[in-house]
């Protein structure tokens, strides 16, 4: 559709060659002539008053208004009173039409896709987020809209260091935290700053998230090393070998396998950072929603001055808000605000203060509430659904988050599995992807079950349940009540 501009002038972009032989008025038309044709110039837009047209490139208004009309002889140009002088319909060469939206060929929505890491899009409250930013446009001193503290915004670090100190135990200090735009980023200035203070290797939970722990160390100038998990968290004498002086772990919910890391880890895990002075990278992964054991709190809580911990928005609220924040010891702060303030000079103002208002409201917490309740019941749909369709299937991690792993048969094939649970619209995804090694045995999946209802997810496991245990439905007579799901245990087998 052609734009319709309003009656506001608008420039145009024409170069006029005193030292050429043209006259300026045929360099002027041939100009305009050349942006309609070229479709620089569209259809009905609206080129400037010859008078200001001439003023801006000091030419004399008749010559102007001689060049539009003969433009308006050869049809390039219409004129209408009221409306100015604007590209004639058919002067120009139609826009070419945008591609087809590209869709994979037979590819039908899914009956359910576990896919990790997301919470319920459609739970967010927009409303509220709405209501927050509005209270926090209408009462922002002018002064927040200059370039600001690199930290962030003064009011938020507030807000969160007193939230870190309520729900996670945290010895957090406003002037030691720094506001960022999610884990991705504050994983890089952390391991960034670690790299400034003489830091060379950086140690990391496998299974974990070496893709993104060696993908943010690379840019750092970091090495990465993986580091085993096993039932009571990261093995920290395997730690101890590799010559790391900074680790990033998960200690509450660990991802992906959802142990949580024991007391006498996290003691020797803070031991460990003293001897060799170095740093632990918390992800304060999945701590807002707890269910089979009371909440943990964070490690940062031990050792203010040897744990930077990481937490964000995007599983509370939602992944597009980019917001984070990093407690920071002290003796690293400065650093990490020197990469954020080259990074990008600090985050956005207005979403970091209406964050402070949703938060102060207690508006954030009524949606955590809300949202605690809801992955319950997605939990015991998951549990229930395993129960009957893949008895002999167990499953761990299932103390808090919303995701869980399925411990598969010995023998199954786990990319095989995802693939033949594809052809039943079901999305699955694999263990192995979260390995350094990408190994896929032991087979295990991660069922994310955020993004997913109640009904997907009993429709979803229904659909895959022999695929799951490896009987043959078809000598089987399907899928059978069985006994209930083994019970969450605290690590895999």
């Amino acid at each position: 559709m052609s734009p319709e501009w309003s009656n506001a002038s608008s420039d145009l972009l024409v170069a006029i060659d005193r030292d050429s032989d043209e006259p300026l008025r045929s360099q002027l038309e041939r100009q305009v002539r050349e942006a309609i044709r070229t479709g620089r110039l569209r259809v009905g837009e609206r080129l400037p008053p010859s008078r200001e047209l001439a003023g801006a490139l000091g030419l004399s208004r008749g010559l102007v208004q001689d060049a539009y009309a003969q433009l308006l002889a050869e049809g390039y140009l219409v004129a209408r009173v009221g409306s100015g002088t604007r590209v004639a319909a058919g002067a120009c060469p139609p826009p070419s039409p945008p591609p087809p939206p590209s869709r994979p060929a037979g590819r039908s929505p899914l009956l359910a896709d576990f896919r990790w890491g997301v919470p319920d899009l459609g739970a967010f409250p927009l409303s509220d987020w709405l209501w927050a930013v509005r209270e926090a446009a209408r009462g922002m001193p002018v002064a927040e809209l200059d370039y600001g503290d690199p930290r962030g915004s003064a009011v938020l670090r507030e807000v969160v260091a007193g939230y870190a100190r309520r729900i996670r135990a945290a010895a957090a200090d406003p002037e030691h935290t720094v506001i960022c735009s999610g884990y991705a980023q504050g994983l890089s200035l952390a391991l960034g700053a670690l790299a400034r203070t003489g830091v060379r290797r950086v140690a990391y939970e496998d299974p974990g998230s070496p893709a993104s722990v060696r993908a943010a160390a690379a840019a750092a100038g970091l090495e990465a090393v993986p580091v085993p998990v096993d039932e009571q968290g990261v093995d920290v004498t395997a730690l101890a070998a590799t010559g790391a002086r900074a680790v990033v772990v998960t200690p509450a919910h660990q991802w992906p396998t959802g142990v949580v890391l024991g007391p006498e880890r996290r003691l020797a895990l803070i031991a460990w950072a003293a001897a060799v002075d170095g740093v632990v990278v918390e992800d304060d992964y999945d701590a807002e929603f707890r269910y089979d054991r009371e909440p943990v709190g964070a490690l940062q809580g031990l050792a203010a001055d040897r744990v930077v911990s990481i937490s964000t928005v995007s599983k509370s609220l939602a992944p597009a808000l980019r917001i984070g924040w990093v407690l920071c010891p002290p003796a690293l702060t400065q650093a990490l605000v020197s990469v954020k303030h080259v990074s990008d000079r600090g985050s956005p103002v207005l979403d970091q203060l209406a964050l402070a208002r949703l938060m102060e409201s207690g508006r954030f917490d009524r949606h955590l509430r809300r949202m605690r309740a809801a992955y319950a019941a997605r939990r015991a749909a998951l549990l229930a659904a395993l129960a009957e369709h893949a008895p002999d299937v167990t499953v761990t991690g299932l103390a808090a988050g919303f995701h869980a792993v399925a411990h598969l048969p010995e023998t199954a094939d786990e990319q095989a599995l995802v693939t033949a649970a594809r052809a039943r619209s079901v999305g699955l995804y694999g263990m192995s992807t979260c390995r350094t090694s990408q190994a896929t045995a032991p087979p295990r999946l991660v069922l994310g079950f955020g993004n997913v209802g109640e009904r997907a997810v009993t429709a979803g496991i229904a659909a895959i349940g022999d695929l799951l245990t490896g009987r043959d439905p078809a000598r089987s007579g399907g899928p059978r009540p069985g006994n209930r799901c083994a019970a969450p245990r605290p690590g895999p087998r």
